[in-house]
């Protein structure tokens, strides 16, 4: 009966010790400063991203993040997938629809969307871009 009690409890704490671990997880910097790398064209100024805030209010990485499957099409973030930058996929060569063909696009369409939808956030340039 010890030694089941003592297994259990062992057990118990390795599992806690495990998820404590894993919740504090790398979830990113606080801030963000996006610019585009590729597209350089019309000199866009950096917008800065408070990250931190974002998660603070619930949003989940799925909201934001996601990646490529097999097939080459968009696959649903899921936890530990490699978050990659953006503008592998979103760029003028990879032939995505004007909303999300480059990574200026693709962050207007998602940001000023889910900001205009949810009636909070900026949605002016010189808000983001300072």
């Amino acid at each position: 009966m010890v030694k089941k009690i003592i297994v259990c409890a062992t057990a118990f704490a390795f599992l806690a010790g495990f998820a404590a671990f894993s919740s504090a997880a790398d979830k990113g910097p606080e801030t963000l400063t996006l610019q585009s790398t590729v597209d350089k064209s019309d000199k866009p100024k950096p917008a800065t991203f408070p990250h931190k805030k974002h998660q603070d209010a619930g949003l989940a990485c799925g909201e934001c993040h996601h990646g490529k499957g097999a097939d080459g099409k968009q696959a649903a973030y899921t936890d530990g997938m490699k978050i990659e930058k953006c503008e592998s996929c979103h760029n003028k060569a990879a032939g995505m629809p004007k909303e999300a063909a480059t990574f200026k696009d693709a962050a207007h369409t998602n940001c000023k969307g889910c900001h205009q939808k949810g009636g909070k956030g900026p949605t002016k340039c010189p808000e983001c871009h300072k």
